[in-house]
C-alpha cells in the first residue's frame, strides 16, 4: 500500500499538482467541476484570512464575559457545528451543540441557564431547516423570559444570505464567513472560530497551528497533505475503501466525527466514495485502511495539532478527490431526502405522516420495511438485515433519537465513574454499533439524525450502492413547536426520517425502521436483542 501511495504523490507531484492547488487552480478536478471550485477554495488560506475576524471576535467574547453569558448554545448542522464540537472538546470548554430536531435534546439546552445563554445560529445557506427552527425557538423562549433576542443571538452566515438580511432586521449581531468556502472546508473560517472562541477556546493558537503547516502545500515533497490525501485516493482505488479512523491516544478529541463529515460527503458521489467508519475495531477485511490520529499503530499515521489537522485532511480531501475523479466540493445528493421531507409536511398537511403499518411488533420496538425470511423477532430482523449486507458492503444505523438521553439514565449516588459509565452505555443507541459490528466482518456505521443528513447521507445515496440501513425513530413524550411554522420538532424529526428512507429505498438498498414505542425500553429491549443474535 505504501508503495501506490508513495507513487501517486510522485506523479501528482510531477503533474504540478500540489503548486496548483496552492494556489486554487480550479481546473484540478475537470470541466464539470470547475465552475464550483472556482467558488470553493478559500479555505486554503483561512489560516492567513480569518486572523481578520479576531478583532471582532474578541470584542463578541469581552461582551458576552461582562455580560456573564456562559452558557453558549451553537445552532448549527454539518459543517457549522462539527468542527466547534472538536476544538471545545480538545480545548475542555463548554459548548452545547444543537444540531439536532429532537424535542428532547432541545428542551434540554432550552432549560438550561437561559438567562445567561448566548446563542450562535450559524448557517451558510441561511435557510437550514433545523438551524432555523432552532433560531425561532430561541427567540420566543428569550421574549418569554422577557429578553431581547437582539442582546444574546449572535448570526455567523455567509454575505447575501436570507438570513443576513433577517439578523439586520432583527438586530443581531452579526458575522460574515467568507462565501468562497464550503460548509465541510469551514473549520478555520468564522463558522469555526466564533463558537468556539465565545465558548472560551484559543482560536488564534488555532490558526497558528494551520499556519505552520501552510507553506508545506504547494510542495511536491514533505506535504503531509498530498501523502496523506495520496494514500487514501490510492487506497479506495485499488480497493480499499473503507477508512477506519481512530483518535485513542490522541490529545485531540473527537477529530473522527469531523473528517467523517469532510471525507463522505466530499467523495461519495458518482458511485464511488471513501467511506469514514468512526470507533471501530479493524477487522482485517482487505477493504479497510486504518488511519490513527496521533499515535497508534495503522496504515496512515497523522500527527500535528488541531489547526494544522484540520488544513491537512481539507487538502488531503481535496487530492483524494482528483485521483478518484470526482468533484469534492459538490454534494448533488443532499437535497433529495429534503426535498422528500417537505414533500411529506406538505402533503400530509395537519394529518398523520404516512408511517405505514409495522411488519412486526416485538415488545416496545415496531418494525416497518420489507424482510425475506418471514422474521419473527427484532433478534431476526437484525440477523436478516447482516445476511444482507454485501462482500464489500457495509451496515449503517441511523438514530433519530436524543443522542444524550443515555445521561438521564438515574444511577447511585456512590456508583464509581466505571458503573456510570456502565449504565449510560447500556442506555444508549450509539451501542447497537459495537454489539452488531461483532457479529459481522463488514463495516458498521451509526449515525445521529438529522445530524448525519449534512455528512454521511451523501455517501449513503451517492457513494457505492452497497450499504443496508437501519433507521431508528422514537415516540416524542413532550413536543416542540416552531413558531411561525404548522409542524412541531417532533414532527418535523419524523418526516426527516421517513424522507430520508424514501431516498434509500428508491435506491433499492435494504432499509428497515424500527419505532420506540417507549424510548428508554425500546433501546434497553433493541440492545438485548442484539446480543441475541
Amino acid at each position: 500500500m505504501a508503495g501506490k501511495a508513495a507513487e501517486a504523490a510522485r506523479e501528482l507531484a510531477a503533474e504540478g499538482v500540489p503548486q496548483a492547488l496552492a494556489s486554487g487552480d480550479s481546473t484540478l478536478w475537470g470541466p464539470s467541476a470547475e465552475a464550483e471550485a472556482a467558488i470553493r477554495l478559500g479555505w486554503l488560506n483561512l489560516p492567513l484570512t480569518s486572523r481578520e475576524l479576531i478583532p471582532e471576535i474578541t470584542n463578541l467574547v469581552e461582551k458576552a464575559q461582562a455580560e456573564h453569558l456562559d452558557h453558549v448554545v451553537l445552532a448549527g448542522m454539518g459543517g457549522s457545528s462539527l468542527a466547534p464540537e472538536v476544538i471545545t472538546a480538545t480545548a475542555d470548554v463548554p459548548l452545547t451543540v444543537l444540531d439536532t430536531t429532537d424535542p428532547g435534546q432541545v428542551l434540554r439546552a432550552l432549560r438550561d441557564r437561559l438567562e445567561r445563554t448566548i446563542v450562535v445560529v450559524a448557517s451558510k445557506s441561511g435557510g437550514t431547516v433545523e438551524t432555523d427552527s432552532h433560531r425561532r425557538i430561541y427567540e420566543q423562549a428569550f421574549r418569554d423570559a422577557g429578553i431581547d433576542p437582539a442582546d444574546r443571538i449572535v448570526v455567523v452566515t455567509d454575505p447575501g444570505s436570507p438570513l443576513e438580511q433577517l439578523a439586520i432586521d432583527s438586530g443581531y449581531n452579526i458575522i460574515l464567513a467568507d462565501p468562497n468556502v464550503g460548509g465541510r472546508y469551514s473549520a478555520l473560517s468564522a463558522f469555526g472560530l466564533v463558537p468556539s472562541a465565545l465558548a472560551g477556546a484559543d482560536v488564534v493558537s488555532l490558526l497558528d497551528e494551520a499556519a505552520d503547516v501552510h507553506p508545506l502545500l504547494g510542495e511536491g515533497e514533505g506535504n503531509p497533505g498530498l501523502e496523506l490525501g495520496a494514500a487514501i485516493g490510492a487506497a479506495a482505488l485499488a480497493g480499499r475503501d473503507k477508512l477506519l479512523l481512530e483518535d485513542a491516544l490522541s490529545e485531540i478529541n473527537g477529530l473522527p466525527d469531523w473528517i467523517e463529515q469532510l471525507i463522505a460527503e466530499s467523495t461519495g458521489k458518482q458511485g464511488l466514495g471513501v467511506l469514514p467508519v468512526v470507533g471501530a475495531d479493524p477487522g482485517g477485511a482487505g477493504d479497510e485502511l486504518v488511519a490513527v490520529i496521533g499515535t497508534g499503530d495503522g496504515d496512515l499515521r497523522v500527527e500535528g495539532p488541531l489547526g494544522a489537522q484540520f488544513l491537512i485532511w481539507e487538502y488531503a480531501t481535496a487530492i483524494a478527490g482528483r485521483l478518484l475523479g470526482i468533484d469534492p466540493f459538490d454534494q448533488p445528493n443532499v437535497a433529495e431526502s429534503k426535498a422528500n421531507t417537505n414533500e411529506l409536511l406538505a402533503a400530509a398537511g395537519e394529518g398523520p405522516l404516512p408511517v405505514g403499518q409495522p411488519l412486526l411488533t416485538d415488545g416496545p420496538v415496531e418494525v416497518y420495511g420489507e424482510l425475506p425470511g418471514n422474521p419473527k423477532d427484532l433478534s431476526d430482523v437484525l440477523t436478516i438485515l447482516l445476511n444482507q449486507v454485501p462482500g464489500e458492503g457495509y451496515l449503517a444505523i441511523m438514530a433519530y433519537l436524543d443522542r444524550l438521553a443515555a445521561f438521564d439514565i438515574p444511577v447511585a449516588e456512590d456508583a464509581s465513574f466505571d458503573e456510570m459509565a456502565d449504565a449510560w452505555t447500556a442506555a444508549d443507541p450509539a451501542t447497537l454499533r459495537a454489539l452488531l459490528a461483532v457479529r459481522t466482518d463488514r463495516p458498521v456505521t451509526f449515525g445521529w439524525g438529522p445530524r448525519f443528513l449534512h455528512s454521511t447521507g451523501q455517501y449513503h445515496k451517492g457513494g457505492p450502492q452497497n450499504g443496508v440501513f437501519l433507521q431508528i425513530t422514537g415516540a416524542v413524550a413532550e413536543d416542540v413547536p416552531v413558531p411561525g411554522k404548522p409542524y412541531t420538532l417532533g414532527r418535523l424529526q419524523l418526516a426527516q426520517a421517513l424522507g430520508d428512507l424514501g431516498a434509500l429505498t428508491g435506491r433499492g438498498r435494504p432499509a428497515v425502521r424500527l419505532h420506540l414505542t417507549d424510548r428508554v425500553a425500546g433501546i434497553a429491549h433493541l440492545l438485548h436483542a442484539a446480543r441475541e443474535v
